[in-house]
């Protein structure tokens, strides 16, 4: 893990180290240790843009961004990941002109404006969200006519339902990678309206009691280029299980333990 930095350390660096060819940037605050200190700023954010024009992927844990507005981010950026971090309602109202690929785990503020705001502004390809608890249902259909370009898609610790389901299934039919776990709320109804994503190479599935052995069977052998199958949860036992996998010889299978 990165070590905690200052901003005034984090000036040094932007003004005397980094190089105009610097890709890939990793940064950690303070936040999670109680901290106050706030370790971005517009203006710092705009010397990192002017110094690392290259710049492509940033990642920020636990970062304040409450005081930085979304167009102070390096317009560079092709990729965005945030974890543990604090941030305003207005974020992603703005376009990151290159944004492809967002990732999000455990940023409590993330909510089904700051999702349609990012979809309808940028052409995602990568969208993964974890512990992003007001992200609903309604907001997840909303968005889906805007993921029209989406190839990867987790949702973990997430409100994802029937109705979600259909909606990605009717929207982002160029996935070739699913992961839908903790906290969903699926039946196999909802299952049954993935069968359209027929470019899907990897499913990863929380398996819970509305879903039945027969319908994740059924979705498997619908998908012409599914070859990866990861199950987790609690919601079969080892026997059924393995009766999943001997349907499935195509496919390789793997199991959390």
């Amino acid at each position: 893990m990165p070590p905690q930095l200052t901003s005034r350390t984090l000036w040094h660096l932007v003004r005397r180290h980094l190089r105009a060819s610097l890709r890939t940037l990793r940064l950690r605050g303070a936040l999670g240790s109680g901290g106050k200190r706030r370790l971005l700023s517009p203006a710092l954010l705009a010397a990192l843009g002017k110094r690392c024009p290259q710049l492509r992927r940033l990642t920020l844990m636990e970062t304040d961004l409450r005081p930085v507005p979304y167009d102070s981010i390096p317009a560079s950026l092709t990729a965005l990941e945030l974890t543990r971090c604090e941030i305003p309602a207005a974020w992603f109202s703005a376009a990151l002109p290159r944004l492809q690929h967002l990732v999000i785990r455990d940023v409590p503020a993330f909510s089904d404006r700051h999702l349609l705001n990012v979809s309808s502004q940028s052409r995602l390809k990568t969208l993964s969200l974890a512990g992003t608890y007001r992200v609903t249902e309604t907001g997840i259909e909303r968005a889906a006519p805007h993921l029209e370009d989406l190839e990867r898609l987790v949702l973990r610790r997430c409100v994802v339902g029937d109705s979600a389901a259909g909606s990605v299934g009717r929207h982002a039919k160029r996935l070739r990678f699913l992961e839908i776990g903790d906290a969903c709320s699926l039946t196999d109804a909802g299952l049954a309206r993935l069968v359209t994503l027929r470019c899907l190479e990897t499913l990863g599935l929380d398996l819970c009691d509305g879903i039945s052995p027969g319908a994740v069977t059924a979705l498997c052998q619908a998908l012409p280029r599914l070859r990866n199958l990861r199950l987790g949860g609690a919601g079969f036992g080892d026997e059924v299980v393995d009766q999943i996998r001997a349907s499935l010889p195509r496919c390789s299978f793997s199991r959390p333990p």
